[in-house]
């Protein structure tokens, strides 16, 4: 066949193309509806819009067709740019293949209606070729939609952490927290160091996926070579910090409290920050470590709130207990732990040493034949003893 002839065969199915425009649309969404279950599931708006898609890609055809396929159509403004933003959340790039692969079926069935007589190779090659066009576009789209969508969210991310570590925990943070799907509890954040020669972008995107496969909810960000990283939905915190830690630059990495919502997070980030400053003090901490296993350190590095800790919650206990729980703990700790060499100075029997060390760990939870909690024990009874000589006579 000439190239005359074929140009006449491509204008005569042009001219029925165009006949059949309105038609063909109608059958496109007709086939959508019995082949695709999801689109039957979907808005009406969304659908609306849908068919406005289909019917824009049938008119590109038609008119690339016409021109004899001598220029690349332009996919993604003449297709997809009917499309408002939105129907890109709603529509997954795989349904659009999915609607890609309708329009062929449903141009073979009517092949021969559409195309004139001889054109039918003509017109199926075309087809094809349009529709991988279309496909390609559609992924091109989604890419700059998945860029655009992705920066955004980084920057809404880098708010919700900033807000949190200023304390500024107020509806407008809860806001950018809900728009980047966040709505997990309890919460817990996590301090660590940024890997050496690490971009923060990366950093943070290791984090996303260390809470993926963690099954946590994760926000990071990183300040200057530090990561903050907030975690929600863990039902134990120090399990879910091991794969954020593995991900974390050289140093400590420590975990704050839990705590049951977004609102009370700046508490825990704050612990979790002055564990990370304190951590030095004890070189053999595990890593991950918990901010309140870090507490002589940060009393002792100034951190107000470990030391108010140490002061009403395991000096006081014991102060209210009575004289006698102190000295024994004093004299048992200055005497390296020795039961007999306490029992001795006391003029008590060592099962009575024995009865009031118990005592303590019932009050503190510590426990004084431990060494970390004889530590932090010792703290508390320094912290708590300038505290009786700051009283008023």
């Amino acid at each position: 066949m000439d190239t005359t002839e074929q140009a006449a065969i491509r204008q005569q199915t042009t001219k029925r193309l165009e006949q059949a425009m309105g038609s063909f649309g109608t059958a496109v969404l007709a086939e959508m509806e019995g082949q695709l279950p999801w689109f039957r599931r979907m808005l009406p708006d969304h659908r609306s819009w849908i068919g406005l898609v289909a019917q824009a890609g049938i008119a590109a055809f038609v008119e690339w067709f016409k021109n004899a396929e001598t220029t690349r159509p332009a996919i993604a403004g003449e297709v997809f740019g009917t499309a408002p933003r939105d129907l890109l959340r709603a529509v997954r790039l795989q349904q659009t293949i999915d609607l890609v692969r309708v329009i062929i079926d449903v141009v073979e069935l009517r092949l021969e209606e559409l195309a004139a007589p001889g054109g039918e190779t003509q017109l199926r090659e075309a087809i094809l070729r349009y529709t991988r066009d279309v496909a390609f576009g559609a992924a091109q789209v989604y890419a700059r939609f998945a860029e655009t969508r992705a920066a955004w969210d980084a920057r809404l991310e880098a708010l919700v952490v900033n807000a949190l570590l200023r304390g500024e925990v107020d509806d407008g943070m809860h806001s950018w927290a809900a728009a980047l799907g966040w709505s997990s509890k309890p919460v817990v954040v996590i301090a660590g160091h940024t890997p050496l020669d690490e971009e923060p972008e990366i950093t943070i995107d290791q984090m996303q996926l260390a809470g993926r496969r963690a099954r946590v909810d994760v926000l990071a960000g990183v300040q200057g070579h530090r990561v903050i990283v907030i975690v929600g939905g863990a039902e134990d915190p120090l399990e879910a910090a091991q794969p954020i830690a593995a991900k974390c630059g050289p140093g400590p990495v420590v975990v704050g409290p839990a705590v049951p919502d977004l609102y009370g997070a700046t508490a825990s980030a704050q612990a979790a920050l002055a564990g990370l400053n304190a951590a030095s003090g004890w070189p053999d901490a595990p890593r991950p470590v918990l901010a309140e296993d870090l507490l002589p350190e940060r009393a002792l590095d100034g951190d107000a709130d470990a030391r108010r800790f140490l002061v009403e919650e395991v000096y006081g206990p014991m102060q209210s207990a009575g004289a006698p729980l102190l000295d024994t703990l004093t004299t048992y700790l200055e005497q390296g732990s020795s039961l007999e060499a306490t029992a001795r100075l006391l003029f008590v029997h060592p099962n009575t040493v024995r009865y009031r060390l118990r005592r303590v760990t019932e009050l503190t939870g510590l426990a004084p034949t431990d060494a970390r909690d004889a530590f932090a024990l010792r703290i508390s009874l320094v912290l708590g003893r300038f505290g009786e000589t700051l009283r008023p006579l």
